[in-house]
């Protein structure tokens, strides 16, 4: 506690640290080179920062170059503090005081609730203000590089994140010069885009807690240092988690909340890019860090992401009613619309990898009301694509299906059986084309070209003031862009465990009943003709019928 009368800082409890080590030495003298950056916003800075107020100069220490910092008391502890409490949730909110007015801040319009809405409030005023404090490090040309869950703090006596001393803080300019030379605009850049990504992190394990776990984290770290797609982390969640989960499934109710806005959040801070991470400023506009009470208007990477999460989501309830599936086939079309990708070149570039079939448009027929003379229970059916040559638009389609054979009659209860798996291989070219929309006239009994009913309802949903902005074009056309399929030879190979491989008829009946229950493109390649939907983590098919096949990349058996 400061007494002497006559100092700037009397009354006030401050932290006296004496600096020996040499990185120590370092960081404080940076300290104080940042203090006199900043100095011309000392309310920001003191919001924000640990309030670094000088250093004491000691000239009968037996180390000359040893000196004691002086800094703000916040009686702080660090984040990864609080979340490693059992009680974290109401410690905080009791620490933080959180009342109407703190949330009316963030656009929320009630306090309290359940435990999941209670902890994205907390979320969002949390990152919210982290945001807000590594903003104004990155408009004074200051990165902060060390932002990890040790180094951000949260102060119940101003009730703000603060981000540290900043005794590691770098310059985006070299020389000290703001020109705009590209050497220094990389160099900015490159330092902004470090720091989104640990506020990613930081982010990333608010949100889901199972990421404290260092064996959980080493998985999530390298799923993103192998370069795959961030836009994809559900997936991996989803294989990393399952039912496990300590916490439940609360992390992933939040990002899947608002039509999955925070994992679109998350796949902007940890984009594989640098130069495709979000910045501060346009976070803080991003709908998962607003309230309801704000109106947020969306960009169009966000509506399609919005639609792709909706569609997902409802496959997962896996019981498909008539709404239900007439809502997916209509998300499905309005995906296809909106299409980014509608190249040949960019389905090349987007289109290998492994994908997970979601769902058929087309006949679904299962086990509960028939008597087939085998029970099947099929498992994951993936497809997976490979681009055959760099120089050609060759592609090598392979289908793989995993089922169990139950045999007995106690299937209802126990879904043990011996396991097989069936594999279906094909070529295909791949080729510009068009999908054409053909309508049906029921008083000639003619085909036409034109908007079916449901795409006349599609069209009638674009002419509204809400859809009229962001669709690239005016008048519904009766035809899209799209990447044609051209088949070649199919190989089919089917292996059964011992002893249902040793029966000849066995196996037909086995071939037949998969046949009935999983759709006739997945075993039939060549009946898929046509590509209408491509991005880094959806894709659609569709097949000579018409019907369209819902995918989403995967990484299961792949080592993370």
């Amino acid at each position: 506690m400061v007494k002497n009368s006559c100092s700037s800082l009397y009354g006030k409890r401050v932290v006296l640290r004496k600096l020996s080590s040499a990185q120590a030495k370092r960081r404080g003298k940076r300290a104080i080179e940042v203090l006199k950056k900043l100095v011309r916003r000392k309310l920001l800075y003191h919001s924000y920062s640990m309030q670094v107020h000088g250093y004491i100069y000691l000239p009968a220490s037996d180390d000359s170059d040893s000196f004691i910092l002086v800094h703000g008391y916040h009686g702080s502890f660090s984040l990864r503090h609080w979340l490693e409490r059992s009680d974290w949730l109401p410690t905080l909110e009791a620490t933080l005081a959180l009342d109407e007015e703190s949330v009316r801040k963030v656009g929320e319009d009630r306090t309290g609730g359940p435990a999941v809405s209670r902890q994205l409030t907390l979320i969002r005023i949390l990152m919210r203000d982290l945001l807000i404090g590594v903003n104004y490090l990155h408009s004074h040309g200051l990165a902060h590089t060390e932002l990890t869950l040790e180094n951000v703090h949260i102060s119940p006596v101003d009730r703000h994140i603060k981000v540290g001393i900043l005794g590691n803080a770098a310059d985006f300019y070299k020389d000290g010069s703001k020109d705009s030379s590209l050497d220094n605009l990389d160099r900015r850049e490159m330092m902004i885009a470090f720091d989104m990504r640990c506020v990613g992190f930081i982010m990333a394990k608010m949100v889901m807690r199972e990421l404290m776990d260092p064996l959980v984290f080493a998985k999530f770290k390298s799923f993103l240092i192998k370069g795959y797609d961030p836009s994809c982390l559900r997936e991996l969640m989803l294989e990393i988690l399952g039912r496990s989960s300590p916490y439940g499934n609360t992390g992933l109710q939040i990002l899947d909340r608002n039509w999955g806005a925070g994992w679109h959040l998350l796949s902007l801070l940890l984009a594989t890019k640098p130069s495709q991470r979000i910045s501060c400023l346009d976070a803080l506009r991003h709908p998962f860090l607003c309230g309801p009470r704000w109106r947020v208007v969306s960009s169009m990477d966000i509506i399609r992401w919005g639609l792709g999460s909706t569609a997902v989501r409802i496959t997962e309830e896996y019981i498909y009613r008539k709404p239900q599936r007439s809502r997916l086939a209509h998300l499905i079309d309005l995906m296809e619309m909106l299409n980014p990708h509608p190249k040949p070149k960019n389905w090349l570039d987007l289109l290998p990898g492994k994908w997970r079939l979601l769902y058929c448009t087309g006949k679904h027929i299962g086990l509960t009301l028939r008597q087939p003379p085998l029970r099947v229970l099929v498992g994951d059916v993936h497809l997976t694509v490979t681009r055959e040559s760099k120089l050609k638009a060759n592609l090598s389609f392979d289908s793989d299906i995993g089922f169990s054979v139950m045999i007995g009659q106690d299937w209802p209860l126990d879904k043990a059986g011996k396991s097989g798996r069936l594999r279906v291989n094909s070529s295909f070219t791949l080729r510009a084309g068009r999908r054409l929309y053909l309508n049906h006239d029921k008083t000639t009994e003619k085909f036409f070209f034109g908007p079916s009913s449901n795409v006349e309802a599609l069209a009638q949903k674009f002419k509204g003031k809400k859809w009229s902005k962001i669709i690239p074009f005016k008048e519904f056309p009766s035809s899209l862009p799209a990447a044609k399929l051209a088949s070649g030879d199919i190989d089919v190979t089917m292996n059964l465990d011992d002893p249902l491989d040793q029966n000849i008829d066995t196996a037909k009946s086995v071939l037949q009943e998969l046949r009935t229950q999983i759709p006739p493109e997945v075993f039939d390649l060549s009946k898929l003709v046509c590509g209408t939907y491509v991005d880094s983590r959806l894709l659609v098919l569709r097949g000579v019928n018409g019907s369209a096949l819902l995918f989403t990349r995967s990484f299961c058996g792949q080592k993370q």
